[in-house]
């Protein structure tokens, strides 16, 4: 049995249709995963973060994972988002304000702006004491 050589037109024509069938199936395979994809689930809209007896009377607790501080004052608890105003870094919490390490701007710890480029103060979030003493930040 003697195999006949292949002419330049059917090694082209056999290439070509390799490749496109190499490209199909790539193709398909990114459409599958792109029809396939599951986003992550949106993060909480509340968070517990304690028993209210954790935070004791005049206490500043940062809360990472929000990212906000949680004020107990006399009149209660207030929280304040550590999101900047002004172009949405992480606002750091000093002893006397909370600053802004990209830009320099001031907070007070009722979150108003005590020196700019802020134009707006830092978010407030809501607190809630539950009956059963646990404290939740509302975003």
């Amino acid at each position: 049995m003697s195999v006949s050589p292949i002419n330049r037109r059917d090694f082209v024509r056999i290439a070509t249709r390799s490749l496109l069938a190499i490209s199909g199936l790539v193709g398909l395979g990114g459409l599958i995963r792109y029809f396939s994809y599951q986003p992550e689930p949106p993060p909480p809209r509340v968070y517990e973060v304690g028993a209210e007896k954790d935070f004791p009377l005049h206490s500043r607790t940062l809360l990472p994972s929000i990212p906000a501080i949680l004020i107990h004052t006399p009149g209660g608890f207030h929280a304040l988002s550590l999101v900047c105003s002004h172009l949405g870094c992480t606002v750091q919490d000093q002893l006397d304000n909370l600053a802004c390490p990209c830009h320099g701007s001031r907070f007070d710890d009722a979150g108003n702006v005590t020196k700019r480029p802020a134009g707006s103060p830092l978010r407030s979030l809501d607190v809630e004491v539950s009956a059963d003493g646990k404290v939740k930040v509302h975003l």
